[in-house]
């Protein structure tokens, strides 16, 4: 509701606020065992904004989910950065302001989690976009 407020007064700082503080709550409710797996969640739920904006109701991030169920949530990370292709999220959280939330902006600084390669591919993105 804060977000809706402060959008009609034109306060995108205080929109950018709002969000970053409502994908930090959710991400605290879901139980996260460690700081890494909690910047984890940030992550899929900064990305769930940024869908549920552009798609202009709720919209989960399905895919990412199923296998954060399957695999868990540190391996759900590296397996959606180790790959060739960029994550779907990494570009759009990127384009809002959000590049902070993005799963290789978490594996930067959490590296001794993740496998070298996940972690050179993270690099290599984050260069590229200049964050």
């Amino acid at each position: 509701m804060f977000a809706k407020n402060a959008k009609k007064k034109s306060r995108d700082d205080l929109v950018l606020q709002a969000k970053q503080r409502a994908v930090e709550l959710r991400a605290a409710a879901y139980g996260a065992a460690s700081d890494a797996e909690r910047e984890c969640l940030e992550a899929v739920y900064a990305y769930e904004e940024v869908l549920s904006a552009k798609n202009g109701k709720r919209t989960r991030a399905s895919r990412t989910w199923q296998m954060i169920k399957r695999y868990g949530v540190i391996a759900a990370t590296e397996r959606a950065v180790d790959r060739p292709d960029e994550t779907a999220g990494f570009a759009a959280l990127q384009e809002v302001g959000l590049g902070r939330y993005a799963f290789e902006a978490v594996i930067l600084r959490h590296p001794s989690l993740f496998s070298e390669s996940a972690v050179a591919r993270s690099r290599e993105r984050m260069a590229i976009s200049g964050a």
